[in-house]
């Protein structure tokens, strides 16, 4: 069986995660397996995924996926290093993936593989280790060293899909996988742009519609902002009128599903609440992913006296500390997340959404990997040790995700345990 592996998101799937995995499957010979590593109800920027972990992967198997795994919320709230190994350990240990796919703006492996190559080297490490004392955050210490090492070469890293593609090279180096990598250019708009071709312009567009961001109205507003027909029309009962260029029309179903049943779209200011009130309760971060430097006790200090979370963040960010660094951190305090649970690979695999394909595939992990599997929720008792410790910790996260939920009756506990892998 050919297999390729992708690690992603898809916060929400869009036309442009279409296009790379058909680019991919074409680059493959046009007969192979998508396995997809994706983060779970929590993703890597810090904040709440749109749209479920069940909804995202059925949308990515209606876009063209196979198989989509679980990225559990320990290691999809960690910074774009961290992430990037732990997803990378996943599709190694599955066994079956002969290649590891992903988007960038250049498209070129060759300056990738060259800047992965100098950026892990002892000249880079120390000239970055001036950078930093100097108060500059990570990725731009990590910037100046690469600029002074290779010159115009370095331009490559300031883009942010280039960036994570190379922390996949430097994950593949560093476990010695044999998993040999491919990219795709990018397509559409810019990462993280507010109009074209972007996850985030659509979640601007979704997050932006209804009162109160999500708080529980019925009906859709349109927003003219939006550029791209994603809300078409005023008025209409809730999640009908979802439809968008951005999105292909199976993915757009599940959303419009998602949205009609009160379960999104999500976000991290509906469940201000219940943030702050987890986190007034705690009195030390300390053992939080990226609490170093007296972050923890300076973001203390405002979890004490601030009213909001936005208040929080902006207090504690320094120009030494991205404010996706502070929002994961925010996370995972509230979580119950410490840095030990991320500190070694991923210990299971938890199936999310597959086709007939990625039932095959399934099979043939099963013959290939030493990890447990599960499948349904129930096979998730069986776990012991440290897999049953972090199914556990899944557990929580998704009972405190469900929160804000546009729907008060659809934030009912223990969801974990009674929502099975989607079979398209």
């Amino acid at each position: 069986m050919k297999a390729v592996g992708i690690i992603c998101e898809y916060n929400p799937f869009h036309a442009g995660h279409a296009f790379h995995i058909e680019k991919t499957r074409v680059a493959m010979g046009g007969d192979c397996v998508v396995v997809c590593v994706m983060s779970g109800n929590f993703v890597q920027r810090g904040d709440f995924a749109v749209f479920s972990k069940h909804a995202r992967a059925e949308a990515a198997v209606r876009g063209g996926a196979d198989l989509v795994i679980e990225l559990p919320a320990p290691y999809s709230l960690l910074s774009a290093e961290g992430f990037a190994l732990a997803g990378v350990r996943l599709l190694d240990s599955l066994g079956i993936c002969e290649r590891i796919s992903f988007g960038s703006e250049s498209g070129r492996l060759d300056e990738l593989a060259a800047a992965a190559e100098a950026i892990v080297t002892a000249e880079a490490v120390s000239a970055a280790r001036v950078w930093l004392d100097r108060g500059l955050p990570y990725a731009a210490a990590q910037q100046k060293a690469l600029d002074a090492m290779m010159g115009r070469g370095s331009a490559v890293l300031k883009s942010p899909n280039n960036l994570l593609g190379v922390e996949y090279l430097k994950a593949l180096a560093a476990i010695g996988s044999p998993m040999r990598p491919m990219t795709v250019m990018r397509s559409g708009g810019e990462h993280d742009s507010e109009s074209g071709l972007s996850a985030s312009a659509i979640r601007k567009t979704l997050i932006g519609v209804g009162a109160d961001e999500g708080a529980g109205t019925d009906k859709v507003k349109t927003c003219s902002d939006a550029g791209d027909g994603l809300f078409m029309r005023a008025g209409s009962d809730r999640g009908s009128a979802f439809a968008s260029a951005s999105v292909p029309e199976p993915c757009a179903a599940v959303c419009r599903a998602e949205i009609a049943a009160g379960r999104g779209p999500v976000s991290m200011r509906s469940c201000e609440l219940a943030i702050l009130s987890r986190l007034r309760a705690l009195d030390n971060l300390s053992n939080l992913p990226g609490a170093t430097e007296g972050l923890d006790r300076r973001m203390l200090r405002y979890i004490s006296s601030e009213a909001s979370v936005d208040d929080i963040l902006n207090k504690t960010k320094t120009k030494r500390y991205s404010m996706s660094r502070l929002r994961r951190m925010l996370l995972c305090a509230c979580l119950g997340i410490s840095a030990d649970e991320s500190s070694e690979p991923p210990p299971y695999i938890r199936v999310l959404a597959m086709n007939s394909a990625g039932i095959a595939a399934l099979k043939e992990i099963r013959k290939n990997t030493a990890l447990p599997i599960i499948t349904k929720p129930a096979s998730a008792k069986k776990l012991s040790g440290k897999a049953a410790k972090l199914f556990q910790t899944e557990v929580r996260a998704t009972d405190f995700y469900v929160l804000a939920y546009p729907d008060a009756d659809m934030r009912s506990g223990g969801q974990e345990w009674r929502i099975s892998p989607k079979v398209i």
